[in-house]
């Protein structure tokens, strides 16, 4: 369930390969070994026979606790400051319910769900962390028979963790973006078993942004994977391999491209493959605006609409120095995706139609249909670099962004690692602390009770 529709995404779409989940082909090997532990402890009858010195209430006897069967109440949490976009939450709901319980003598799976009690955030709530412990905001907290739900630790932490890293990051980078869109560009640095709940986090983050800052920023994903679980589309437009098949002509490539894909495709021209972001933009744009002028005169405004240009993409390798910029002598300044290079773009761009001769009632036309061009900026792309692009003006529209959406860096503050702690036990009906030293039961106010049996 998210905040933005209230409505838990089940296992029809998350597809669980729940056969070998229940055997804990995904999990530790410690939660495998301590529940097959519980289940013999369980069999022969084991009643706890150890020091029960943490044990504080005189009314309780742990001697009668049957250790193989015992109840506790584990929270689930991220400790990232100051806060973090959870996501992952359905999907983890979704392994409780379908994974919860034990093989009986016969190698039949006994479900046990049915006996848990959980609470849990929804999808989009931000928690947060000043770095003090005993204040911590746990997304989920199960109670039930330990045994039941230990091996499930590993895989609801790695949804909970993968999902809650990558809407952080997108969050931060649409932050620091100031409200532009970000292209979700990550999908060739990761497994393809990824990228739907990749694309999910990242819509996630896209909706939890609009609503902190009355924004209306679309989501755009370059997969159809990535929008598998959501119901979006992947998008894109014409890569560095489409123009070096029309032998480094870009022109050639766009004109080709915009004359055989839908209108509803943003027509983006890739143009640094010649290392000349100025020049190959300005070819395309008089290219482009001279089938869209030459259509508008035929009366063919259908067929106009396949050749107005979008924008221009630049994604100059960091090691590069376009050849439109003189050099100032720091490579730091001169190489890759600077600020100077999309000002001297989008200058261009802006001015272009000063030197193509055209009739006066074309001028105006001419005027807007170049200011229209959106500049779409990727390559080496992260937080950092976008609040540097916007806190100097720089006239870029949109941010492609890739592996920095993924980060999980303790030195960038980007680590997003879930933990999960059993803070209590069931003794007698009594529920009594008996979380590690330094670990405490903590609360959520975002925290409802879920009904599994709709999952």
């Amino acid at each position: 369930m998210s905040i933005f529709n209230n409505e838990r995404l089940t296992n029809e779409i998350f597809k669980l390969d729940i056969d070998r989940m229940r055997r804990g082909w995904y999990s530790d090997k410690y939660f495998i070994n301590i529940a097959d532990t519980l289940k013999k402890l369980a069999a022969a009858n084991y009643r706890f026979d150890g020091d029960a010195s943490r044990v504080t209430d005189d009314s309780l006897n742990p001697h009668h606790l049957r250790t193989g069967d015992v109840w506790v109440e584990m929270q689930i949490f991220n400790r990232r400051r100051p806060q973090a976009v959870i996501a992952g939450v359905d999907k983890a709901l979704s392994m409780l319910r379908h994974c919860t319980g034990y093989f009986d003598e016969t190698g039949e799976f006994v479900e046990t769900w049915q006996n848990l009690e959980v609470e849990a955030v929804q999808d989009g709530v931000i928690t947060r962390y000043d770095g003090d412990i005993t204040r911590l905001q746990p997304v989920m907290k199960i109670r039930g028979r330990y045994r039941d739900i230990a091996i499930l630790e590993t895989p609801i932490l790695g949804a909970l963790t993968r999902g809650s890293r990558i809407a952080t990051n997108v969050y931060n980078t649409l932050v620091a973006a100031r409200g532009k869109p970000v292209l979700f560009f990550p999908a060739r640095f990761d497994a393809h078993e990824v990228q739907a709940a990749d694309g999910y986090a990242y819509d996630i983050a896209v909706k939890r942004f609009n609503l902190d800052f009355g924004g209306h920023v679309a989501s755009f994903v370059s997969t159809d994977a990535q929008g598998d679980w959501w119901g979006g589309l992947g998008g894109g437009t014409v890569a560095h391999a489409a123009i070096a098949s029309f032998l480094g002509d870009t022109v050639a490539a766009m004109l080709a491209f915009a004359a055989t894909q839908d209108v509803s495709v943003p027509r983006v021209a890739l143009v640094d493959f010649n290392n000349d972001s100025v020049g190959t933009s300005l070819a395309v744009l008089k290219a482009m605006f001279a089938r869209y002028r030459q259509a508008i005169e035929a009366g063919d405004d259908t067929e106009a609409e396949k050749y107005r240009l979008f924008g221009v993409r630049l994604d100059t390798a960091g090691n590069m120095r376009d050849i439109s910029l003189p050099p100032l002598g720091d490579r730091k300044l001169d190489n890759g995706v600077n600020p100077r290079l999309v000002w001297t773009v989008r200058q261009a761009i802006d001015h272009a139609w000063e030197s193509w001769q055209l009739p006066a009632e074309w001028q105006s036309r001419a005027r807007e249909y170049c200011r229209d061009v959106k500049i779409v900026v990727s390559g080496g792309f992260n937080p950092k670099k976008i609040r540097q692009f916007e806190d100097l003006g720089v006239p870029a529209d949109i941010y492609g962004v890739g592996s920095s959406l993924m980060s999980n860096d303790g030195h960038l503050g980007t680590n997003t690692d879930f933990t999960a702690d059993v803070v209590r036990v069931r003794l007698e009906k009594t529920w009594i602390p008996m979380g590690k030293v330094g670990r405490v039961a903590c609360d959520n106010p975002d925290l409802s009770p879920v009904d599994l049996s709709s999952l």
